[in-house]
């Protein structure tokens, strides 16, 4: 039983407001060791659970936030970016049975501590098929294609309600409740590890590889805080304008769909002044 983790940072324990999880700042070096340990808790859990290789992802960022010094040294992780799956990167080479999405958050738009989705603002909402998205929607729709489930989502208690949207079957573990975009209440890490341990090994059930999930073609939706940011976004071919402050377009697949999104985000980004946005 092989299990992917793609670890994100903003739903980790004890992260509530963007110095935790911005790169360089001294609370960013304190919640790496909680990061870590809530990922180490997933590890192990996991291997209670039956499995017999862990692969860690990071998914956060700059993709360099885990402590590997610390981490569990039954895992292997993939730091680094630039990677074709970007958060779910692993799971298209076939020897993956179960993913988990630990530290997860909520949708832009929605309620949730740090909610986003891709970039920390300037998209304001993503839609696909029209259904407003998370990323862990998004990362469940590329995974379904590999025939890979999701076992096991943490976060705030916000996101694990989200995730009984696209995987009503994985244990959610909640490590904080959300209070307001930068305010949640929290657990300790000593609590919080112990449940995420239990809700991996209970996951670790699920990690079954199934038929793979071909639902397209898929057509994506952005809106941005800014109209200028259309204009940029529609330069990458086969995306349109679609509002005043949105673009379009349609994918055959996942793998396409997702690729285009991080192209996108990653053209938007470059365009956002520090001052007006």
């Amino acid at each position: 039983m092989k299990i992917l983790i793609s670890a994100d940072m903003e739903g980790a324990t004890g992260v509530t407001w963007p110095a935790d999880v911005l790169p360089g700042t001294p609370q960013w070096e304190r919640c790496r060791r909680m990061f870590t340990s809530d990922v180490n808790a997933a590890i192990a859990g996991f291997f209670d659970g039956g499995a017999d290789d862990v692969l860690v992802n990071e998914a956060h960022w700059s993709m360099r936030n885990l402590l590997l010094e610390q981490l569990d040294e039954r895992a292997q992780m993939l730091t680094g970016k630039h990677k074709s799956l970007s958060m779910v990167e692993g799971v298209q080479h076939g020897d993956v049975d179960g993913i988990a999405f630990v530290g997860y958050h909520t949708a832009a738009g929605t309620e949730g501590v740090l909610a986003h989705t891709y970039l920390a603002n300037t998209l304001t909402g993503v839609w696909v098929d029209g259904t407003r998205a998370s990323e862990g929607y998004l990362n469940s729709l590329v995974v379904a294609e590999y025939g890979v489930p999701v076992v096991l989502v943490t976060g705030d208690d916000r996101t694990c309600q989200d995730a009984l949207g696209y995987a009503p079957q994985a244990p959610g573990v909640a490590v904080k409740d959300y209070v307001s975009r930068y305010a949640a209440v929290c657990r300790p890490p000593a609590r919080t590890a112990a449940d995420i341990r239990a809700g991996a090994r209970k996951g670790a059930a699920l990690a079954v590889r199934h038929e793979p999930v071909r639902r397209g073609p898929h057509r994506f939706e952005l809106e941005f805080d800014a109209e200028h940011l259309v204009v940029v976004a529609s330069c990458v071919p086969g995306v349109e304008r679609s509002g005043e402050r949105r673009v379009a377009y349609t994918s055959q697949n996942m793998y396409e769909a997702i690729r285009c999104f991080k192209t996108v985000t990653t053209v938007v980004s470059s365009a956002v002044e520090e001052a007006y946005g």
